[in-house]
């Protein structure tokens, strides 16, 4: 986890009293009308890091446990105005030590949410999509599929985002719930930018492009 639990005489305490305290903020984002994203790289992340030389099951274990607090802090929170984020960090390194999707799925889908924003543009998840035929969403959920790479300064081509589009659409199984998004944030922290400005406008252009394309073949049996 991002901010270390130094007063807290356990884990379990500590989370719960995250939780109360993100509930305030996660009821009032709502409450103004805006969509909740919450940010949680540390269900991915993590595995890594504080978890690295300890079997995966403790840190799935640790992952569920951090899913339990997230729903509890979102009792009062409509579910379809939910979005979890979950990724391996915004880091342009190996990322060989990643712990697989397929491991951590059945816990990140007990989470109380509308939907998933998932990274499967960068050359190490990119694959991944297809657990989801494993360990499917469940019926009123979207997922924002990550198709343009956050970390490169290479720009996809509109084909390239129209294919990753319609790979995830057809393992979820009904399109109008996918949307295309990027794998994280160009600058996740400040003056941190590996991506220069121009090449960001230019991959979201061709995120547009390619979600067009991608929407026009999908969708083209309805006309």
């Amino acid at each position: 986890m991002a901010v270390r639990n130094e007063h807290y005489d356990t884990l379990a305490n500590y989370l719960a009293a995250l939780g109360r305290a993100l509930a305030v903020e996660y009821e009032a984002i709502v409450k103004n009308g805006l969509l909740l994203q919450i940010d949680a790289p540390d269900l991915a992340l993590e595995r890594h890091i504080t978890y690295k030389d300890k079997p995966v099951a403790a840190f799935v274990a640790f992952v569920e446990q951090v899913v339990t607090t997230i729903n509890h802090a979102l009792s009062n929170v409509p579910r379809d105005r939910v979005r979890l984020h979950v990724c391996w960090g915004n880091s342009e390194s190996p990322h060989d030590c990643d712990v697989p999707l397929e491991d951590i799925l059945p816990a990140l889908l007990e989470a109380n949410v509308g939907g998933f924003v998932l990274p499967f543009a960068n050359p190490r998840h990119a694959h991944d999509f297809a657990v989801l035929q494993k360990h499917p969403l469940k019926d009123d959920q979207v997922l924002v599929a990550g198709v343009i790479d956050s970390l490169t300064n290479f720009v996809e081509h509109p084909e390239v985002v129209a294919d990753r589009i319609e790979r995830v659409a057809t393992v979820v199984g009904d399109p109008s719930r996918v949307l295309a998004g990027t794998d994280c944030g160009f600058d996740t922290s400040a003056g941190w930018g590996r991506v220069a400005e121009d090449v960001v406008w230019a991959k979201l252009s061709s995120l547009r492009d390619g979600a067009r394309l991608a929407s026009d073949r999908l969708f083209s049996h309805g006309r």
